[in-house]
């Protein structure tokens, strides 16, 4: 059994794979808001929505997790457009 090991950089590790079907992943909602709360602190929401859009052009499943962490109204808001436009071409949303 061979094992590659991988730095990955908190700031660019958000979405997991299924592992089972590569077009599918799990988006941990409290990730995302803690990933929102740092982006807001340093002015960069909007680098954040535009890659999390730019990463889901990749797949065609997001399953949501730990969605209590969604109650930022903003948050939600922002994050609302980037699933219109995600299921705009054919994703869906699971929760």
């Amino acid at each position: 059994m061979t094992m590659t090991v991988t730095n990955v950089n908190r700031r660019d590790f958000l979405l997991m794979r299924t592992g089972r079907e590569s077009d599918a992943v799990i988006l941990s909602c409290e990730q995302l808001y803690m990933r929102y709360v740092d982006a807001r602190a340093e002015g960069t929401t909007a680098e954040l929505f535009t890659r999390l859009t730019q990463d889901l052009e990749s797949v065609k499943r997001v399953r949501l997790i730990k969605t209590s962490w969604l109650s930022d109204d903003d948050l939600r808001r922002q994050l609302d457009a980037v699933f219109e436009s995600f299921r705009g071409g054919g994703g869906r949303i699971e929760h």
